[in-house]
């Protein structure tokens, strides 16, 4: 007995060391990148061996790179398609999914499949089609042009059916006795239901628009509209031998990102809808 419960003592204190080892080599590019953004220029950031920790610790480059282009704008401009697109997407997801889950009419799940399936279709294929359509709108050239193909997706409409699905269908069939209309029941029961779905896809697509490049490059070419990922290019064109300034631009880039998940993440928690069902 005590030689099964040493071996599993082992076996956890064997998975926690790999673990450990798998998180500081995903975690040390990220540290590396903070650490640079933070050295002063007398110290060689190519050296061997490497030196981790910034011996002279400044915030000059992040200085320099807010004054040397208009980061501000790009943070701006950032902010509010990433705002914009969680909150569309959002919407237009929960509205697609709600049907598909709770009503039942002709071909629903016929519906289903073929939205399910436009997740396999690459990007790139579609892209030029979406740009010819995005011209012929007008919406080159605009937050609208940025936000335009990621209105919805099928991964949030997936993601939301399978949440409305888990609700009981006794709270449904109460809300309806009460007399509350079909968008009434889907506001104020359905959505308030599904919050931690509504909040992972949240984190999902503001991390998606946040850190899109490919599209904004497309459909922008006003430099007043771009967004942080395009600002960086930028940074690295206009300084592309000095990494402490590139490093800086990037984790100006990076950090709303962290911070919008460690506040959102305390709201990913499992409700149970079902806790006054009495069967």
């Amino acid at each position: 007995m005590n030689f099964f419960k040493r071996n599993l003592q082992l076996n956890i204190v064997l998975i926690y060391v790999i673990l450990a080892a798998i998180a500081i080599l995903t975690l040390f590019p990220l540290f590396w990148l903070v650490s640079t953004a933070f050295k002063s220029a007398t110290e060689n950031i190519l050296q061997s061996p490497p030196q981790l920790l910034p011996s002279q610790p400044t915030l000059a480059n992040f200085t320099e790179v807010w004054q040397s282009l208009p980061f501000g704008q790009y943070l701006y401009n950032s902010t509010l398609v990433a705002v914009l697109t969680v909150g569309l997407n959002l919407l237009f997801c929960a509205l697609a999914a709600y049907p598909l889950a709770r009503l039942s009419f002709v071909g629903r799940d016929w519906i289903f499949i073929a939205i399910v399936s436009t997740i396999m279709i690459p990007f790139q294929i579609v892209m030029i089609p979406l740009y010819i359509l995005t011209v012929k709108l007008g919406l080159t050239n605009s937050y609208l042009g940025i936000i335009f193909p990621s209105l919805a997706s099928a991964f949030g409409i997936f993601l939301l059916r399978q949440a409305f699905m888990s609700i009981p269908k006794e709270i449904e069939e109460a809300a309806r006795m009460d007399g509350s209309s079909e968008l009434g029941l889907w506001w104020f029961v359905m959505l308030p239901a599904i919050r931690p779905a509504l909040v992972t896809l949240a984190i999902f697509v503001f991390i998606g628009a946040w850190s899109d490049f490919l599209w904004p490059l497309i459909i922008i070419q006003d430099e007043n509209l771009y967004t942080l990922p395009l600002g960086v290019r930028k940074l690295e064109g206009t300084f592309s031998e000095n990494w402490r300034l590139v490093a800086a631009g990037s984790v100006i880039a990076i950090a709303p990102v962290l911070v919008v998940f460690l506040f959102l993440q305390r709201y990913i928690v499992p409700t149970d809808t079902g806790s006054g069902v009495k069967g």
